[in-house]
């Protein structure tokens, strides 16, 4: 079977790079690993380094030049059929990426495939089955959230996890996400104005508009630490998922600021970055 090239984007991603890179390096499908370093100062991609494996190279951007920009750098230097883009904090198990790739092979219509992502205590992560994001969905889900109401949780976000294979969703994680080289030249790649965070959203978006499938493995977990690197710089994080997610209407929804849904959607995005914040700052250390 053809192999898998593996794109991680690295940004003071601390010692579970390392983890993360035996994994990966483990699977008989991985025929070249590319870590793209978004200008770490941790040590980490020096760690990297001295692992002694000819599939494995370093592209040092030299700046953050944000997660977009970074995976597209990674995909125009390798060159293998499949093209797996896999966060650093995110740890698979030794057959993950031939399981997957497996599975996306039987079906020409699977323009991308995601796992079934899982916290380190096992509990199924929201982002690994995601409806596109509407104004009321993103209400429903942050009312949810502070309401425990599992009837609004239904009307959110997230869909319901099915015990079938493969099951069709909007977006999976970006946390892993395997696509057939083929259909990411054919989409263009991550669209680069996407600097963190929603650029998943928009790629799968994309997949299913060029006429392919979007669909996650329910029976090949892999367990996302989540955020390494974001832990640090919260607000930071905070500020460019929000700008992230505005982009994302303005591209797909066609919402302009100054409409009546334009102000309704910078209203939520305000009023959630405030109240995300403020939870943050009252945080126990």
């Amino acid at each position: 079977m053809a192999g898998v090239a593996v794109v991680i984007v690295a940004h003071d991603s601390g010692p579970l790079l390392v983890q993360c890179l035996t994994r990966v390096l483990a699977d008989a499908a991985c025929r070249e690993v590319f870590v793209v370093d978004n200008a770490s100062s941790d040590g980490s991609i020096e760690a990297v380094a001295q692992l002694a494996d000819p599939r494995l190279h370093i592209e040092r951007m030299g700046r953050n030049a944000g997660f977009a920009v970074a995976c597209n750098r990674g995909a125009a230097m390798s060159a293998s059929p499949w093209l797996l883009f896999l966060n650093p904090d995110a740890l698979v198990e030794p057959d993950t990426l031939t399981r997957l790739r497996d599975l996306a092979a039987r079906d020409s219509d699977i323009g991308l495939i995601g796992a079934d992502v899982r916290d380190p205590d096992g509990h199924p992560e929201a982002a690994a089955r995601r409806r596109d994001p509407t104004l009321m969905r993103l209400w429903a889900t942050q009312f949810a959230r502070v309401s425990g109401s599992a009837g609004w949780a239904a009307r959110g976000l997230e869909q319901p996890r099915r015990d079938e294979a493969l099951s069709g969703v909007d977006a999976c994680s970006g946390a892993l996400m395997l696509m057939p080289r083929s259909v990411f030249q054919q989409i263009g790649g991550f669209d680069e104005e996407f600097f963190l965070h929603a650029e998943d959203l928009d790629l799968c978006r994309r997949v299913r508009d060029a006429g392919r499938r979007v669909v996650v493995a329910n029976h090949v977990s892999v367990m996302h630490v989540q955020g390494t690197s974001s832990r640090s710089r919260p607000f930071f994080v905070l500020w460019h998922k929000h700008r992230s997610l505005w982009r994302y209407f303005a591209k797909h929804e066609r919402v302009r600021i100054w409409t009546p849904r334009g102000l309704v959607l910078l209203a939520m995005l305000g009023t959630r970055l405030v109240l995300l914040g403020l939870m943050r700052l009252l945080k126990p250390r």
